[in-house]
């Protein structure tokens, strides 16, 4: 198997390490405390790789599409995990790791979507790379302002491990990139696939040491999850076709908007004094969720494109 095609079947590995998680939690639960962060960091350090200041230079020639994608990931995510808290009454600790999940930037998994979606892959990766270097400051105030009713919330400790997980990693992925080219080319095609175990193993070491939480409230997890990435596919979509942008850049945006870096989610939720474990939770659940989803919607607008070639060829 390809690395590539490893890549994108980041859904399936996603699903069957959390089932497996289910069935045996020993398999993931050693994947814990300083690993579950080194592995973010290493996700984050790829994503640092693959950038290049021709990826940004593409911000001023789509600001529209890529400040309504980076508006609406901030604007939209965060008040609809709140909303889906209140209205389906989460407990506390569940409440507040929704929202953890709402406030996150979008994640590297949603560049290997738009991929697979014939999306504008370029688009992805630069609205992926803002919202992380907003999310510096914009995830732990959102976070502050919209959890604190739950429980206390503190936002400078949030913005520390923003900054320690997110922001130092992506900037020596950019050093290295910049300072050592050859090494940072050999390395980087091996960083999506590592990427993709890395989400695989916090994922299921969650989802293993929260089992018996899972197995009581897991369908109203699952739901909550369910309305917040399917609510964010679509208002994402319904958005970007508002303001007359492409079809691609539609789906693009779609994408974006309603996948999280919910690996992100788990580590604050872990490292971010949050007294409750249980808070890690819907980000775990987030992170089947969104990949299923996504792919699912990616499967149906890569079809739908192929037969518009067909259509146009066959006139």
């Amino acid at each position: 198997m390809s690395l590539e095609r490893f890549t994108t079947l980041f859904p399936l590995w996603t699903l069957l390490g959390s089932l497996l998680a289910l069935l045996h939690p020993p398999l993931f639960v050693w994947f814990r405390g300083p690993l579950i962060t080194i592995g973010l960091g290493v996700i984050m350090l790829g994503m640092g790789l693959g950038l290049t200041p021709r990826d940004f230079l593409r911000v001023s020639r789509q600001p529209r599409a890529v400040i309504l994608g980076v508006a609406a990931q901030f604007l939209v995510m965060p008040s609809l995990a709140a909303a889906i808290a209140v209205l389906l009454q989460l407990p506390a600790p569940l409440a507040v790791g929704l929202i953890l999940v709402g406030c996150c930037p979008g994640g590297t998994a949603s560049n290997v979507v738009t991929l697979i979606a014939k999306g504008d892959v370029a688009l992805s990766v630069v609205m992926t790379s803002i919202s992380t270097m907003a999310a510096v400051v914009l995830t732990p105030r959102l976070t502050e302002l919209l959890a604190s009713q739950y429980v206390p919330v503190d936002g400078w400790l949030l913005l520390l491990r923003v900054l320690q997980v997110v922001l130092v990693p992506v900037a020596c992925g950019v050093l290295l990139k910049q300072g050592v080219p050859r090494l940072a080319n050999r390395v980087e095609p091996v960083m999506p696939p590592i990427a993709v175990v890395a989400i695989v193993l916090i994922v299921a070491s969650v989802v293993g040491s929260q089992r018996q939480l899972l197995l009581e409230q897991g369908a109203l997890l699952l739901l909550a999850c369910l309305l917040l990435h399917g609510g964010g596919f679509l208002l994402g979509f319904l958005m970007a076709r508002l303001v007359g942008a492409s079809s691609q850049a539609q789906c693009t945006i779609s994408i974006e908007v309603g996948m999280q870096n919910s690996g992100l989610a788990v580590v604050l939720a872990r490292t971010g004094g949050f007294s409750s474990p249980l808070t890690a939770l819907p980000g775990a659940i987030s992170a089947v969720v969104h990949c299923l989803l996504g792919s699912a919607l990616a499967a149906v607008w890569r079809r739908s494109d192929h037969a518009e070639v067909l259509n146009s060829s066959h006139p």
